[in-house]
């Protein structure tokens, strides 16, 4: 299958242009809690990320928790914020529940799930293409913030036992998404592109992402 390749005139593009045009809460000196650069294991990574997503997006009521299960979201009671939760305290599965979180609007982070209606592993070819459609944003999102921390990203079909639909196109259409970004046609959400401006701030010394660290070859 022919591989997409990054068009000339964005080869050099940064995410800096894709951001809201809402300015970050935080300014740099208040984004950092402690230093990434010193941890060595996954339950380390973990913990720093729950502890800063906390911080960043204190102002929207919700918080970053692990979870023994599968992945779910409650939206915020009375007495309680709203929690994300993500599976088994592994790193990329909170990386990927905070991508929907930030692809969700005001309406639908007050629905259990965020008004998500999940097939579960087994779909039929149908509701296997329906779910990629749905995945082809939030996963590029991921990509996005596993690059900014430094760490490998791998799509995820996650239909095991039921038709796997067609992994090149879907890989294909999340790097496509990824271009978008860059060039401007589709427009980060905004806690998305908070998100990785305070990612980069930590681990990147404030180097926003560029265009050229994304290859498609890297999904296969």
């Amino acid at each position: 299958m022919h591989l997409l390749q990054p068009q000339p005139e964005v080869t050099t593009s940064s995410l800096v242009s894709t951001h809201s045009t809402d300015l970050p809460r935080l300014i740099p000196d208040q984004v950092q809690r402690s230093s990434w650069q010193k941890l060595t294991t996954e339950v380390e990574h973990v913990d720093w990320l729950i502890l800063h997503f906390n911080h960043w997006f204190s102002h929207h009521n919700v918080t970053l928790v692990k979870g023994d299960f599968e992945p779910e979201y409650f939206p915020a009671t009375d007495q309680l914020p709203a929690r994300i939760q993500f599976a088994h305290g592994f790193f990329n599965s909170a990386l990927h529940e905070i991508s929907h979180w930030t692809i969700s609007g005001e309406q639908r982070r007050k629905l259990p799930d965020l008004g998500y209606w999940y097939a579960p592993d087994g779909r039929t070819a149908e509701q296997q293409a329906l779910f990629e459609q749905v995945e082809i944003k939030p996963q590029a999102i991921e990509w996005l913030f596993a690059t900014a921390f430094g760490r490998k990203f791998r799509v995820s079909l996650d239909n095991l036992t039921g038709e796997g639909g067609d992994g090149a196109l879907f890989k294909d259409n999340v790097f496509n998404q990824v271009k978008r970004f860059f060039s401007g046609e589709s427009k980060l959400p905004r806690d998305a592109a908070h998100f990785i401006y305070y990612i980069c701030l930590c681990t990147r010394n404030g180097r926003a992402l560029q265009l050229d660290e994304f290859k498609r070859e890297s999904l296969d």
